[in-house]
């Protein structure tokens, strides 16, 4: 890369790839992309249907994209491409999540597509079959085989040429580029039979001769075939292949309906108040920050904002996974999409349209899950070399069989090389892993939790260590009045304690005074005027309150040998891991206030269920050491370090890593980012900095260290599911290929066949090509239903 490109901003932007079935279609796409000199990384994703891509260069050129897709085999939907990152690429501030919509529309127009060519196929090869089968007991009888062949091909012609022309365009790119894919076997196998049998069809009606003895059937038991083609063969594989992918299809589509769910919440219009405090409907894309948006009962948040006025209550469930709502007033935070229940509310506009928060999710989660395991990368090796080896295996069994097989040879064998390239087709190999990891990544959306890459959620499944920072992840992060404590013969309430201290501390931008006036507010207290404030560093603050002097200020200014009562309650209160300020009216102590960093609600069943998963947690925080003793000993926490610089975080983490631990990092500082980027997944909370939420493989959106054990949880069973339906990718393969080369052949040359297995193997153990089809197609929609499993994680 050129110093001049570096220099440049990456920006990205996603594609909707059309005709992609396999692992060899996602090398083909990649490559196909990386040779367009402006796009300098390319994700490909099977199971979405979509290329990411990143460049450099001002501009893209659509065209030259879309031929390089289409030189490929494959094509892209021209208005599926979306900037992500410059708003200048587009005037529509919507335009991600409505291009994500128009993805979901032409892939569903795509699958009805493929539902028809399957339908076509699948009834061709019924009519032909039922036809055979009738023939000796029905009038078709008295019909030469020579009409009937001609019938044949005149409906097995559509299906060989529309059906399948999907089929021959990928496997016709992927032979330009000499290299080939699951299409290819297909189109080897079917066109192999259909031109086999068209030969035969025009030879009995050119040489005016009766063919049908050229072949006996009895093998595959279609009772009175006699006419000598195959053409049921041809017509059935296409359609029983292409309702694969139709139900491929499905499943792929719901194992990311949790992502279309998100798209789908965000409204297109929002009331927005004018200056003169009339309000007009307008365009999320035309709102600006700061605007006044005006929310009814009822209504879905269309932006990002905080409230100035009015108290409801909001469904937040769509972000935070939990169902109970959240109450709103006030300088709250509300965002797009979430649910207004009772309320009304004036909010000011923060962010709009691709900068909400549920915007960034449905980016993110869509990145994610096109984003590529690394397990994947085994998948890719055994692809790039199954289908070659599947192109010998049948062009071996085809001469094997010509020289061996029982009359007639020459049908026989040509069958058994049709069937094993159609049973081999790799779509469950391929669709095994992407199909897991979008249905896990979906899902772990809904629970609050979001997957940077498909690397984390495998990596995820492994982690038996877990380490917290305490400030903002297992505590609120901001200080909380815990206790208010007066002094004997002070002659003063706690209420009247914290009206001095809170008229003092409201000039402030302290959290401690933030904490000790929102106390007075919560507690109804009126708080009076203060004048000449004044704050002094490493002391506290001071002001006139009611003509008196009032001063709150830190604890070093107590002497405790003329003190021992205030000095007794600091003591106390500072062994409890809390902080003690203290109130004094002209110069006299009345009292003390205690504030404590809350623990978060679900702090403790975090790491209670952590433990009972057997996973150990830590606690490492640049707080003080009371204070961490205090919140570990709460959650039952045993290893813990307190007062670390960043840099001690990281040492101690990489530690743990060196001693064999997969360590997982939860925190939300910028002080965090160093010691989330060297823990094997780190995991950030949305409500901290850009910077941990930049460092982290996983962002909580919720802020509940609770979720953490779930997705744990969910690594497990998404990384479990993926290795069960790789095995059961390979054992197919690797049982049938020679089942379908002629394996049993030998256990049943001379002995009679099961009646029920007649319709599968035949007389002689040969394995019909249309079963062939079918248990394909079963093989790669297990794989999709199993993945679908996650869907239901709890």
């Amino acid at each position: 890369m050129t110093n001049a490109a570096s220099s440049q901003t990456m920006k990205s932007a996603t594609l909707h790839v059309k005709g992609m079935t396999c692992a060899a279609c996602v090398n083909h796409v990649t490559e196909a992309l990386l040779t367009v000199p402006a796009i300098e990384n390319a994700q490909v994703s099977l199971a979405t249907d979509t290329a990411i891509i990143e460049y450099q260069s001002p501009s893209l050129n659509i065209q030259t994209i879309q031929e390089a897709v289409q030189n490929a085999g494959y094509s892209i939907d021209k208005t599926s491409l979306i900037n992500k990152d410059a708003k200048d690429s587009t005037s529509d501030e919507t335009a991600y999540i409505d291009a994500y919509e128009s993805r979901h529309a032409a892939r569903i127009k795509e699958l009805k597509l493929t539902r028809a060519r399957a339908i076509t196929g699948v009834a061709v090869g019924a009519i032909i079959m039922t036809t055979l089968f009738l023939r000796p007991y029905t009038f078709i009888s008295n019909i030469s085989p020579e009409a009937l062949n001609l019938i044949f091909l005149i409906l097995a012609t559509p299906v060989q040429l529309w059906a399948a022309a999907p089929f021959y365009n990928s496997a016709w790119a992927a032979a330009k580029r000499r290299t080939s894919n699951m299409n290819t076997l297909v189109i080897v196998g079917t066109s192999v039979a259909y031109a086999y049998s068209t030969f035969i069809t025009i030879a009995q009606i050119a040489l005016s001769t009766d063919t049908s003895t050229w072949a006996t059937t009895d093998n595959f038991t279609i009772a009175g075939h006699g006419t000598g083609t195959y053409f049921e063969a041809s017509a059935a594989i296409i359609g029983l292949v292409s309702l694969g992918r139709w139900l491929e299809g499905r499943t792929r589509i719901l194992s990311s309906q949790a992502l279309r769910k998100l798209a789908q919440l965000q409204p297109r219009t929002a009331l927005v108040e004018t200056s003169n405090r009339d309000t007009i409907e307008k365009p999320i894309e035309q709102i600006e920050a700061r605007e006044i948006v005006i929310l009814r009962p009822g209504e879905r948040v269309p932006v990002d904002g905080e409230v100035v006025e009015g108290i409801t209550e909001i469904d937040e469930s769509m972000i935070t996974g939990e169902s109970a709502t959240a109450t709103k007033s006030l300088e709250d935070q509300i965002y797009a999409g979430t649910q207004n229940l009772t309320g009304s509310l004036r909010v000011a506009t923060t962010h709009a349209g691709t900068q909400t928060l549920l915007a960034q999710i449905v980016q993110q989660v869509e990145r994610a899950q096109a984003s590529r395991a690394p397990i994947e990368r085994l998948v890719d090796r055994v692809s790039a070399k199954f289908v070659p080896f599947v192109l010998i295996t049948a062009t071996a069994a085809f001469f094997i069989w010509l020289a061996i097989a029982p009359e007639p040879q020459l049908q026989n064998a040509l069958l058994i090389a049709v069937t094993v390239t159609v049973i081999a087709c790799p779509c469950a190999l391929g669709l095994a892993t992407p199909t897991a990891i979008v249905a896990g990544i979906g899902r772990a959306a809904e629970m609050g939790g979001l997957f940077k890459n498909a690397t984390a959620i495998e990596k995820i499944a492994d982690v038996d260590t877990v380490i917290f920072d305490k400030t903002g992840t297992l505590t609120q992060g901001k200080p909380q009045v815990s206790q208010v404590s007066t002094f004997q013969n002070s002659g003063m309430t706690e209420n009247k304690i914290l009206e001095v201290a809170a008229a003092a501390e409201t000039p402030s931008e302290h959290p401690i005074a933030y904490a000790i006036v929102n106390e007075a507010k919560k507690r109804n207290i009126q708080i009076p005027l203060a004048r000449n404030f004044r704050s002094i560093l490493g002391q506290g603050v001071f002001a006139e309150v009611n003509g008196a002097t009032i001063s709150v200020s830190n604890t070093h200014t107590i002497d405790p040998a003329t003190h021992h009562e205030a000095s007794k309650i600091i003591e106390t209160i500072s062994a409890q891991g809390e902080t003690v300020v203290i109130v004094s009216i002209e110069g006299s102590y009345v009292g003390a206030i205690a504030l404590s960093d809350a623990i978060r609600t679900d702090a403790i069943t975090a790491v209670q269920e952590l433990h009972n998963m057997n996973i150990q947690t830590h606690i490492l925080t640049g707080d003080k050491q009371t204070a961490t003793h205090a919140v570990a000993e709460k959650l039952g926490v045993t290893h813990f370090s307190a007062e670390l610089l960043p840099t001690q975080k990281t040492h101690q983490i990489q530690q743990l890593n060196h001693s064999g631990r997969n360590t997982a990092m939860a925190g939300d500082g910028i002080n965090d980012g160093p010691a989330l980027a060297t823990a094997n997944v780190g995991i950030a909370m949305a409500s901290g900095t850009d910077i941990a939420m930049q460092a982290a493989e996983i962002t909580l959106t919720n802020n509940q260290p609770s979720t953490i054990p779930h997705i744990i949880k969910l690594g497990k069973t998404t990384s479990k599911i993926i290795r069960q339906n790789l095995v059961w990718a390979f054992i197919y393969n690797i049982l049938l290929i020679p089942v379908a080369a002629g394996a049993l052949y030998p256990i049943f040359a001379d002995s009679q066949v099961p009646a029920l297995l007649k319709p599968i193997i035949g007389e002689n153990g040969f394995l019909n090509p249309v079963a062939a089809a079918g248990a394909m197609a079963f093989s790669s929609l297990s794989v999709s239903i199993n993945s679908l499993r996650l869907r239901k994680f709890k």
